[in-house]
């Protein structure tokens, strides 16, 4: 538990009620003092008065022991779940460029051996059988990075998209405000 969040969040609180520290004192019977200590976090109220505090400030006890608004943690778990999310698109998005660069090599051996055979004017049997094969692997070779780098720059997109969204969190503060204020 860390005391200086929370006196800055119980200094916060006050500040949204438009209330003083000596206010605040007379509300609760205690000295200005010790509110100031409170919201230093050289001192803690004790139970009973966190309850009244958060009672007076419409917040929940948990939200005073945590220091900060549910609504806080809640976007706080979010992004770290973006952040894992990110982390493993961006994972699968180097293993799919590992494999186009595989298939790249692999392609260009094919190619080259074709132009090898056809240049060096090799015919017969198995020379025409090792052309054809390297021209028509060499074909495939070309398809397969055309998918693969589809697929790349797709993986890219999305993974981009889901950041930039999960990252963006006005709408989901006033998401929440919203549903706050229907509930009152």
């Amino acid at each position: 538990m860390d005391q200086q969040k929370i006196g800055l969040f119980l200094k916060e609180l006050r500040k949204e009620k438009e209330l003083t520290q000596e206010q605040l004192a007379d509300k609760l019977f205690v000295s200005r003092r010790t509110v100031s200590r409170w919201e230093t976090g050289s001192n803690m109220p004790d139970m009973e008065m966190l309850i009244e505090l958060a009672d007076l400030y419409d917040v929940e006890l948990r939200e005073i022991l945590n220091g900060e608004r549910k609504a806080q943690m809640v976007s706080q778990e979010i992004r770290e779940t973006a952040i894992l999310t990110s982390e493993y698109e961006n994972a699968k998005f180097k293993k799919l460029k590992m494999y186009y660069h595989i298939i790249y090599i692999i392609t260009f051996c094919f190619g080259l051996l074709s132009v090898i055979i056809e240049f060096k004017g090799l015919t017969g049997s198995p020379w025409d059988f090792w052309r054809g094969y390297g021209l028509g692997m060499t074909l495939v070779g070309i398809l397969l990075g055309v998918i693969f780098t589809s697929k790349l720059t797709d993986n890219k997109d999305r993974t981009y998209n889901f950041f930039s969204n999960a990252c963006s969190f006005k709408a989901f503060d006033k998401a929440i405000s919203k549903k706050e204020s229907h509930k009152e």
